[in-house]
C-alpha cells in the first residue's frame, strides 16, 4: 500500500498535478548537527531581525520601491548615494548582546534586488555600486562569530527588476512566460553558495517572497540540498505562511504569535515539531521609516517575547537602521530596556520550553529543569488567579521576585492561586511552580525525536 501510494505521489508530482511547492526536499532527513542546530535555535530564545537596504535612503520602509512605482532604473540610482559612515559591525552586535539577543537575522537581498553583499553573480550590489565600496556582512559575521551571536542571512526569492525574474508575468507550467526563469534559478544559487561559503558558519537561511508566485517552480528542494550540503548544520525557513515544507527546519509567523492569523497571511496550522519563530516590528515599519513614531513599549516587546516563549516559539525583533548605517536611537533605548529586564528574568525565557499549562487570557507559562514559570500578564483585578485542569499536583508556588511562598489551592476543576494587587511586577507577575510526577521532570525536546 504503502509503494503504490509513493508511485501515485511521484507520478502526480512529474505530470504536474501536484502543487510545485509540495516538491521541496521530500526526502529530507536531517543531519545530527541539523537537529542540535535546531535545539540551539530554540533554547536562544531570542533574535534582532535587520532590514537595512539603500532604501532606507527614502526613509520610507523596504517597499518604497513598489509601493511608489519607481522604475528599476531610476531606484537603482539610489546605490551611488549609499554610503553609510556611520555603520559599524561591533556597535550593532554589542547593542544586540546588551539587549539580551541571542541571534540576529540581516536581509542579504530584499524584493528590491540589491545585493547587500559582495557577489560575482550581480554587479549590482553593496561593494560594486556603491561609492563605499564595503561588504558590511562580512563585518557582521566577525563580529557575531567573536561575540558569540549566531547570523542568518535573509534572502528574497523574489525581485521586483531582474528581467529574468519577469515580475508580475502570468505563470505557465511553473514559470513566467516571457522570462529566463531557469537563469533566475541558476543566480539564486550561486548567490547562496557565496553567502554559505565566504562568511564561516551560519545559523541559516531567511527565504521570503514564495508567495508572490505560489505556482511557480522554485526549485526549492534542489536550492534547500545545496544549502543543507554546503552546511548541513543551517537551519532553513521560508516565510510563505502556510504549513512548513520538507527540507524546512523551523516555521515562521510573520508579526503573529504562532497560529495566529491577524493580517490574514497565515493559512497553516502549528508545527508540532520544528522549532518556531515570530517575527515583529519595534514600530510598524522593517525597513527605516522617518515618519513612524509608532513605537512599541519596552513592557509591549517583553510581552511580546514571553508570548512567544510560552507558545514554544523565539521572537526576532527587527530594527531598520538609518542610511548613515546607525540604529536610531528610539529603538537603542527600548533595547537596552528589554535587556535589563532579561538580566534578572531572562532563566524564565533561554533555554525554556513552553511550561506544562497551554496559554491563558492572563499569560502563559514556560518550563526548564522540572520548574514551571507562570507569567501572569493581566493579573485580576481582585488577585484570584485560576489554571484550569491541571491533572499533576502542585507542590508549591513561589514569587520569582521576593522569593516568597504564595497561597494556593488545589481542587478538581483546577488550581486558585492568590496574589497580592498590591504586591505584583506591573510588567511581569512571575511565579515559580513545582509540581509533582510529570510536571517536575526536566523537559526533553521533541523535535529531536522526530524530524
Amino acid at each position: 500500500m504503502k509503494k503504490a501510494v509513493i508511485t501515485i505521489f511521484l507520478a502526480c508530482m512529474y505530470s504536474g498535478l501536484l502543487p510545485f511547492h509540495l516538491h521541496a526536499q521530500a526526502n529530507y532527513v536531517p543531519s545530527p548537527e541539523n537537529l542540535q542546530a535546531r535545539e540551539d535555535f530554540q533554547n536562544r530564545r531570542f533574535g534582532m531581525f535587520i532590514h537595512w537596504g539603500i532604501y532606507s535612503i527614502l526613509g520610507d520602509g523596504e517597499w518604497v520601491m513598489h509601493n511608489e512605482h519607481i522604475s528599476y532604473q531610476d531606484y537603482s540610482r539610489l546605490a551611488g548615494l549609499f554610503y553609510p559612515y556611520a555603520f559599524d559591525a561591533k556597535q550593532w552586535v554589542a547593542l544586540a548582546k546588551a539587549a539580551g539577543v541571542k541571534y540576529i537575522t540581516i536581509t542579504s537581498r530584499h524584493h528590491d534586488g540589491f545585493s547587500m553583499f559582495a557577489t560575482k553573480a550581480s554587479p549590482y550590489n553593496v561593494v560594486d555600486a556603491t561609492p563605499w565600496h564595503h561588504d558590511p556582512l562580512k563585518d557582521l559575521a566577525e563580529e557575531c562569530h567573536k561575540q558569540g551571536i549566531k547570523l542568518f542571512f535573509y534572502y528574497s526569492l523574489l525581485d521586483w527588476g531582474r528581467p529574468d525574474y519577469g515580475f508580475g508575468q502570468p505563470i505557465v507550467d511553473g514559470k513566467p512566460l516571457h522570462a529566463d526563469w531557469d537563469h533566475y534559478i541558476q543566480f539564486m544559487k550561486t548567490q547562496l553558495t557565496e553567502l554559505l561559503t565566504q562568511y564561516g558558519p551560519i545559523g541559516g537561511i531567511w527565504f521570503d517572497g514564495e508567495w508572490e508566485r505560489p505556482d511557480a517552480n522554485w526549485h526549492l528542494d534542489e536550492i534547500y540540498a545545496l544549502i543543507h550540503r554546503l552546511q548541513p548544520q543551517a537551519l532553513i525557513v521560508n516565510n510563505h505562511h502556510h504549513d512548513p515544507e520538507p527540507g524546512q527546519d523551523f516555521q515562521e509567523f510573520e508579526k503573529d504569535l504562532p497560529g495566529g492569523n491577524s493580517h490574514g497571511w497565515n493559512t497553516g496550522g502549528v508545527s508540532k515539531t520544528l522549532p518556531l519563530e515570530s517575527c515583529e516590528t519595534m514600530n510598524n515599519s522593517w525597513g527605516f521609516t522617518l515618519a513612524d513614531h509608532h513605537f512599541k513599549s519596552v513592557k509591549q516587546i517583553i510581552h511580546l517575547l514571553v508570548n512567544d516563549a510560552g507558545r514554544n516559539a523565539n521572537l526576532l525583533l527587527n530594527v531598520g537602521p538609518m542610511p548613515d548605517g546607525r540604529i536610531q536611537q528610539e529603538f537603542v533605548d527600548t533595547l537596552l530596556a528589554v535587556g535589563k529586564w532579561m538580566q534578572t528574568y531572562g532563566n524564565t525565557i533561554y533555554n525554556t520550553r513552553a511550561g506544562i499549562i497551554p496559554p491563558q487570557p492572563w499569560g502563559v507559562s514556560t518550563q526548564a529543569n522540572g520548574v514551571q514559570y507562570l507569567h501572569i500578564l493581566d493579573v485580576p483585578e481582585n488577585g484570584i488567579l485560576f489554571i484550569p485542569d491541571v491533572s499533576q499536583r502542585l507542590l508549591s508556588a513561589e514569587d520569582f521576585d521576593h522569593h516568597q511562598p504564595i497561597r494556593f489551592k488545589q481542587q478538581a476543576e483546577g488550581i486558585f492561586i492568590y496574589l497580592d494587587p498590591s504586591r505584583v511586577n506591573p510588567v511581569d507577575q512571575i511565579l515559580v511552580l513545582k509540581f509533582a510526577s510529570a510536571g517536575n521532570r526536566s523537559f526533553r525536546n521533541p523535535i529531536m525525536s522526530k524530524p
